[in-house]
């Protein structure tokens, strides 16, 4: 990470665009533009916190998806599915995570079109460091304060039940 900056560019870029003529976009253009710096910002501390694993956050979710589902295992359509991927996206992760042996393909027991992408008994011990490193070094020092951190969740939660994320 670089030394901070000694003034906040997006507080900046705000007033730029204010003195433009833009003002009644400043907001919105500062809020976006800042929730991009952070989701950055977090991404990278995910994935210096996974690199030791062998694991990037897209795989780290992969796991994590494979670890919450009662059988160990989801057909690659719902794995994409939830977690909000193109089939593209998650077929480059999943191959990366089998060739480490921490999750295999396997076929589905009564639909010979579908496969099922199952967690091994490596990708579970992995997947619970991983988590539990997380946990430690990320969520629960994460800079935000647990009431900022819930009014944050409810801001963008309903933003995206308005896009049309969820229903």
């Amino acid at each position: 990470m670089t030394d901070p900056l000694p003034r906040d560019p997006i507080a900046e870029a705000r007033s730029q665009w204010v003195s433009h003529g833009w003002g009644q976009e400043a907001d919105a253009m500062a809020a976006i533009t800042a929730v991009m710096r952070t989701a950055s910002i977090f991404l990278q501390r995910a994935d210096a916190i996974l690199k030791p694993h062998g694991l990037t956050f897209a795989r780290f979710e992969v796991l994590a998806l494979l670890g919450f589902s009662s059988r160990g295992s989801l057909p690659m359509s719902h794995a994409s599915q939830r977690l909000q991927v193109h089939a593209t996206s998650l077929t480059s992760s999943v191959d990366r995570l089998e060739a480490a042996g921490l999750v295999r393909r396997v076929a589905h027991p009564t639909d010979g079109r579908t496969r099922l992408l199952e967690l091994t008994g490596q990708g579970r011990a992995v997947l619970e460091q991983a988590r539990d490193e997380l946990n430690q070094q990320l969520f629960a020092n994460s800079g935000l304060q647990h009431a900022e951190a819930t009014q944050l969740f409810d801001i963008l939660a309903a933003f995206r039940h308005r896009a049309g994320d969820f229903l």
